[in-house]
């Protein structure tokens, strides 16, 4: 059986391991990153190919990806002067792995299909670069039943679990559901550390006293060590991201009228860390606000 020819777009933290696994599965490739220097490294290692511009990867693919840093991105490099719809042909798919805002997503997506005959399909992902690297990845989907099952065995390398939400839109409002407890947990992380500090506990044992309880979860894994060990140097993710990812939160609660007072003052609480500089920083950094 010949694989469909891969174009993928934004080779940063998670786009180098995803395309790395995409490569291993025997996926021909072709790579475009803005920092070009980024995309010629997985290049040199996987085989795959370079393109100068997004215009020729798009014109040598049957399906293009995009991993990209917001929406203002995504919109930019699918609508703008020399984007993916410039260069796009009917029958083409786009997946965005991308954490986008819903709306924008449900336009581009009506965009590309009327008047480009691309269809799109939102993937926005979770588990962080070691699900990437790992391919264990939760990859929540939204768009036709059908396109959903074209990329399936696409994006089985680098997923665990994938699951159809609905339509175009839905993987990305799940995905902002899922980034509410992420950053709800990690402003009540950093609020409990500081306290046990103060409090004469050593914080650096929290995470070995609390395994297996109802307390216990990933982001705590992840975050409560950093915290109390104050390291935060080397992210594997960063706070701008998660900020970014509330601030869509709170939008979508407005545009559907739903209350989410938790995720708008855990996102005040980052941005005031964000404002003090710290927003390439891991999220961990969000210890600041209560030392």
């Amino acid at each position: 059986m010949t694989l469909p020819r891969l174009g993928f777009i934004g080779i940063g933290l998670m786009g180098d391991p995803m395309t790395r696994r995409l490569a291993a599965a025997g996926y021909p490739l072709v790579l475009w990153n803005r920092s070009a220097d980024k995309a010629r490294e997985v290049a040199e290692a996987t085989g795959a190919e370079l393109a100068t511009s997004i215009g020729e990867l798009v014109q040598s693919v049957d399906v293009i990806m995009m991993c990209l840093a917001n929406t203002g991105v995504v919109r930019e490099l699918v609508l703008g002067d020399d984007g993916i719809a410039r260069h796009a042909r009917p029958g083409q798919r786009l997946i965005d792995l991308s954490s986008s805002d819903p709306e924008v997503t449900r336009e581009l997506a009506t965009v590309m299909n009327d008047e480009y005959g691309v269809s799109w399909v939102d993937a926005p992902v979770s588990g962080g670069v070691a699900g990437a690297e790992a391919g264990s990845l939760a990859i929540m989907c939204g768009g036709s039943a059908g396109d959903i099952e074209a990329v399936r065995p696409i994006l089985e390398p680098l997923a665990a679990r994938i699951t159809h939400m609905g339509e175009v839109g839905a993987g990305q409002v799940t995905k902002i559901c899922n980034q509410m407890l992420v950053g709800c947990a990690a402003a009540a992380i950093a609020e409990m550390v500081a306290m046990a500090e103060v409090s004469g506990v050593d914080a650096t044992r929290l995470c070995e006293a609390l395994a297996g309880g109802f307390a216990d979860s990933t982001p705590f894994r992840m975050l409560a060590p950093r915290m109390a060990e104050r390291d935060f140097e080397a992210p594997k993710w960063h706070l701008r991201t998660l900020l970014k990812d509330l601030d869509m939160a709170v939008a979508q609660g407005q545009r559907s009228t739903s209350a989410v007072p938790m995720s708008g003052l855990a996102a005040q609480i980052m941005r005031q860390q964000v404002a003090q500089g710290n927003g390439e920083r891991d999220p961990a950094i969000l210890i600041g606000a209560y030392r």
